[in-house]
């Protein structure tokens, strides 16, 4: 069984002061920069169509919601 906190005098790689000697750890980033593949193209976003089905659903939601006011009011 291992200890999640080892004993640091037994730690391999782990000098007499508690620092880590050079070439122990990972680099912080990797040596490669840039993408790897190319970009898919982007639309140009949502047509026509879904826009208007989308503002109808709204206003009949606002009027179902303008209607149960009025009803509770009355």
């Amino acid at each position: 069984m291992t200890t999640p906190d080892p004993d640091p005098r037994r730690t391999p790689g782990v000098e007499p002061g508690g620092d880590v000697s050079p070439g122990e750890t990972p680099p912080a980033e990797g040596g490669t920069y840039g993408i790897s593949y190319p970009v898919p193209e982007l639309r140009k976003g949502w047509g026509a169509m879904p826009l208007i089905l989308i503002m109808v659903v709204v206003v009949l939601v606002a009027i179902g919601l303008i209607a149960m006011v009025v009803a509770l009011i009355a």
